[in-house]
């Protein structure tokens, strides 16, 4: 019901916004005579970006009609009404919004054609790039979408992020705060829909989530850059880069924390440009590559408009890159001599490629089983399954009957398995605690893993501290209820958060277990190094996406948690990218995607010193926060002056 008002809405939209045009003749005088007011040249760009981003959401939210537990959840819960499969769902998007985008684009396109130099002044623009701002923000948003692993190439182009916000950044060249905002916004939103459509499957409720927290939290974003730059002048250049940095370290924080798509991630494979994160994190990468897109715009911008500009962008960027690249290369080259380790730990990596919500345990137990013993002649030191791999609950049902509740018997067959191996174990599982009340004993559910010993004994367990917002965590259930009943609605299950950041032991080495999403996260996982891990084991169920994008997309923002804490990275996944990454950020291993699999690798322990990235953490954003402040009062002083 929802999808047919927002549908009706936006033809009414239309209808209200195209009767002036019939009121002023254009039918009679065509598309080329559009009188030139300045509303009726940006309507089309308000009609064409609502009417891209709801198409875009239905297009991807397709995807739904053709998995089963989908399925098996609109038949029992009633929130969906979705087509039999997805090929007719998206047939039925583009012909409702089809029609739509191309009137938009019309209504756009053809009073422009030829005419740049008479709708200039209509649009107070100074060059023909503020005619065409809307699309060069657009262009921004897909090139910066398809710089990621994208589903046009799983690997990525990393060479688009070096000049995918140079048409954004054009457009605000030109534009007014309010238009500013308003591109740099759709821009935003149209990067994070496109590169995350994966999301259409996680829950049924997280596109629509993550695309409201992006819309929201691009608006003042975009207006504190934008007013920063006016007192700029010359040294404009630094103000995005350094503002972007600190805005995607914001983003990263709290409840709503989610540091996916940001630039320097784009680089994940360009291994002497990401050694500089061992000193600053993820961010300093961020803040080279948007320099780098923001002087190559700031030098366009001037030739198009005719100002000249000093030599100071250019300076400062080649600087940078040459510190950044010489640095990279003195790493490569140490990493390149390092000699044998000292030590190795082997782990044997399964990849069952199940999905846990189809509730098929025992299958997946009897393929996980399988997949450990073929890598037991290899004789690993620790055997790893992947989050959730194993789900009925250890702890609660390795008290029941067996005789009564299946889910007690799979436990039984499970932990004597564990013991007939008589190697380490680790597997994620639901895990859950007891909490004393004046009313009673209220339970706490959590996401975890547990480490097995040999001869059988849970050793240690690890509760995941870092939850996904609103499909795994909701802190706000008394203060808005409705929303938390709306999550419950829509099959949301809702952990507790764990308090402890654990350093599981095993003879020989020491690891910690960050969980699926924790390990995009800089500081959280920084936070286990310090705690004394010698080896970062992510264990991941990316399986519910259905597409290898989301997966190394994942795997790609992980190889920096390597880089950042000079540590090796080891990842565990239901369907990929199980891998073992090198702690300058180079993938040595890795099993196919979507396939089952068990990669036995031997990880390398060295005697490594912390990182300054390690030791200080984010210090890196903070500084260019305290370098944008002065920066803004110290011009506006200067503006001031007589």
């Amino acid at each position: 019901m929802t999808s047919e008002i927002i549908y009706i809405g936006l033809l009414c939209l239309h209808a209200a916004c195209l009767i002036p045009l019939a009121a002023r003749g254009i039918r009679r005088r065509g598309f080329r005579e559009l009188p030139l007011d300045p509303l009726l040249l940006r309507a089309p760009e308000l009609l064409f970006s609502i009417t891209a981003v709801f198409f875009l959401f239905t297009f991807i939210y397709a995807t739904n009609a053709n998995m089963d537990y989908v399925q098996r959840f609109m038949t029992s819960h009633g929130n969906l009404r979705l087509a039999p499969n997805s090929t007719q769902e998206r047939t039925s998007a583009l012909i409702r919004f089809l029609p739509l985008l191309v009137l938009d684009v019309a209504w756009y396109v053809i009073p422009r054609l030829g005419r740049s130099s008479k709708i200039r002044p209509a649009l107070g623009v100074r060059s023909a790039v503020g005619v065409w701002s809307l699309g060069l923000a657009v262009l921004s948003g897909t090139l910066s979408a398809l710089s990621f692993p994208s589903f046009l190439r799983t690997a990525g182009l990393p060479a688009l992020g070096w000049i995918s916000l140079v048409p954004l950044f054009l457009a605000l060249g030109e534009a007014t705060l309010p238009l500013g905002i308003f591109y740099g916004t759709l821009a935003g939103l149209l990067q994070t829909m496109i590169s995350n459509y994966w999301l259409g499957t996680f829950n049924l409720l997280t596109l629509q989530f993550v695309s409201a927290v992006t819309l929201l939290e691009y608006i003042p974003f975009m207006a504190v850059a934008l007013l920063l730059l006016r007192p700029a002048g010359r040294l404009g250049f630094l103000v995005f880069p350094a503002a972007w940095t600190v805005f995607d370290w914001l983003r990263s924080m709290g409840f709503l924390g989610y540091p996916w798509g940001m630039p320097g991630a784009t680089q994940y494979a360009v291994l002497p440009m990401i050694q500089v994160a061992s000193l600053t994190g993820v961010w300093g990468v961020t803040f080279i590559v948007v320099l780098v897109n923001a002087a190559i715009g700031w030098y366009l911008h001037a030739a198009l408009t005719r100002e000249k500009q000093g030599p100071a962008a250019g300076i400062t960027l080649v600087a940078v890159l040459v510190f950044t690249l010489g640095f990279g290369a003195i790493r490569e080259a140490q990493a390149a001599h390092a000699g044998p380790a000292p030590r190795t730990v082997r782990l044997a990596l399964v990849q069952q490629n199940a999905d846990p919500r189809k509730d098929d345990y025992r299958a997946d137990f009897d393929t996980l089983r399988r997949l450990t013993d073929q890598s037991l002649p290899s004789k690993p030191d620790l055997v790893v399954w992947s989050e959730t791999a194993f789900v009925p609950n250890i702890r609660r049902w390795s008290q029941e009957d067996p005789t009564v509740y299946p889910y007690a018997a799979l436990v039984r067959d499970f932990l004597a398995y564990q013991k007939s191996i008589g190697r380490w174990l680790l597997t994620g599982n639901d895990d859950y605690s007891l909490r004393e009340l004046p009313t009673g004993e209220e339970r706490l559910d959590y996401n975890g893993t547990v480490l097995f010993s040999p001869v059988g004994a849970r050793v240690d367990t690890y509760h995941k501290i870092h939850l996904v917002p609103f499909t795994e965590y909701f802190p706000y259930k008394k203060q808005l209820p409705g929303i938390y009943q709306l999550l419950l609605s829509f099959d949301a299950y809702l952990w507790e958060p764990g308090d402890r950041r654990v350093v599981f032991q095993i003879p020989g080495a020491s690891f910690s277990t960050p969980i699926c999403f924790e390990d995009v996260f800089p500081d959280d996982v920084r936070r286990f190094v310090a705690e004394g891990a010698d080896v970062i084991l992510n264990l991941s169920n990316d399986y519910w996406s259905l597409t290898e994008t989301e997966a190394m997309q994942h795997a790609a923002n992980a190889a920096f948690r390597a880089v950042e804490n000079g540590r090796p990275l080891a990842r565990a996944s239901a369907s990929g990218l199980t891998c073992l990454i090198a702690p300058d950020g180079r993938i040595l291993a890795r099993s196919p995607f979507f396939t089952e699999a068990s990669l036995v690798v031997d990880v390398p322990l060295r005697l490594n010193p912390e990182t300054l990235y390690t030791q200080w953490g984010d210090w890196f954003p903070p500084v260019l926060a305290g370098f944008l402040l002065v920066f803004f009062v110290g011009g506006f002083i200067w503006r001031r002056r007589p």
